[in-house]
């Protein structure tokens, strides 16, 4: 019994290239295995089986940055560890992506020293941002979602959407560009 007869009665399946490229981006997105903090237990926590990342297509966490396309960067950065951050982010394949998960990552927390890099922003470019400390696993989750729907919006073209996405981000509180 052959594909053909099974979708003899289906009709025609059209899409775009884009749309197939994009949708093959999301539903098999990579995570690189990165935790330096508290975060990383959360993250760990989104992993197991109460919320399990394996629906996204994230089965596991890949040891190598060569294996993998997106990097959750998941606690406070130091000073000494930014140019591990770097080679690690240089070596993905592209196209690649960053989460800074939690509020060390995102804006260096309470660490307010020299050693603590106040924000993952400065070293690498961040695709989103997702806020709290530590964040729940659900705001991991609907992080993760956030950055498929900006996947699915890319162009094959190379005109990639820069603008960072904030999860759990309040309007209201933020400060007021001039």
């Amino acid at each position: 019994m052959g594909l053909e007869q099974k979708l003899a009665d289906m009709g025609i399946v059209t899409t775009t290239l884009e749309a197939a490229v994009n949708w093959g981006r999301t539903n098999a997105m990579w995570p690189l295995t990165f935790g330096l903090a508290c975060c990383a237990i959360e993250m760990m926590s989104a992993q197991a089986s109460n919320y399990d990342l394996s629906r996204f297509g994230m089965e596991i966490n890949r040891p190598s940055p060569r294996q993998a396309d997106l990097l959750i960067v998941s606690g406070r950065l130091s000073r000494k560890m930014a140019p591990v951050v770097r080679r690690l982010y240089d070596q993905m394949s592209d196209p690649k992506y960053v989460i800074s998960m939690g509020d060390c990552a995102s804006t260096g927390g309470v660490f307010n020293n020299y050693a603590i890099v106040p924000g993952v922003d400065e070293i690498i470019p961040v695709d989103v941002y997702v806020a709290g400390c530590p964040p729940r696993p659900e705001a991991l989750i609907d992080g993760i979602i956030m950055l498929h729907e900006k996947v699915k919006r890319e162009k094959l073209s190379g005109n990639q959407q820069n603008e960072p996405l904030r999860v759990g981000f309040d309007e209201a509180r933020a400060p007021v560009k001039s």
